[in-house]
């Protein structure tokens, strides 16, 4: 499954999240009909990854692009590691509307203080806490603008309600 689109959603009651319409049926149809959502940090990045239960039958394929890439910039590589980052997500189960709880663990693990930042692009999505993401180096200022037009149109529409 590929993943594109982008989205806001603010905190909501009791850790609650809204997985954007630009996923949801993409990940429902990843996840074999059902509506579940699979959740991790990122391994590299200050964000979170979302996926459906599909992606774990890629993961020898991420497992040899990133040795691949290790071997390229000339690191370490560690099948272990890289296998059990890959294999620590947590599912979540969202409605139709797309809510679901983030488990305190990886709200602490990013810093999310308030709404997130979905950004879609590949075998996954990232998921970003906007104020970490404000922080990175300028060659995420595109990926910073969608965040922000993402923020004033959420915010936009519930001020209207």
């Amino acid at each position: 499954m590929q993943y594109w689109g982008q989205g806001f959603s603010p905190r909501g009651e009791k850790n609650r999240f809204v997985l954007p319409s630009d996923f949801r049926a993409d990940v429902r149809t990843a996840s074999a009909g059902q509506r579940i959502l699979c959740l991790d940090k990122h391994p590299r990045l200050p964000a979170m990854v979302g996926f459906g239960t599909d992606r774990p039958r890629y993961f020898h394929l991420e497992m040899e692009e990133e040795k691949a890439r290790a071997k390229d910039e000339v690191e370490v590589f560690s099948r272990e590691l890289f296998m059990a980052q890959l294999s620590g997500f947590r599912r979540a189960n969202f409605d139709e509307s797309g809510r679901f709880v983030l488990p305190s663990y990886l709200s602490e693990m990013i810093a999310a203080e308030g709404g997130l930042y979905f950004h879609g692009g590949g075998n996954y999505f990232t998921i970003w806490p906007p104020e970490v993401l404000f922080a990175m180096p300028s060659g995420w200022d595109t990926i910073k603008a969608s965040c922000r037009a993402k923020m004033a149109e959420t915010m936009g529409k519930d001020r209207r309600k």
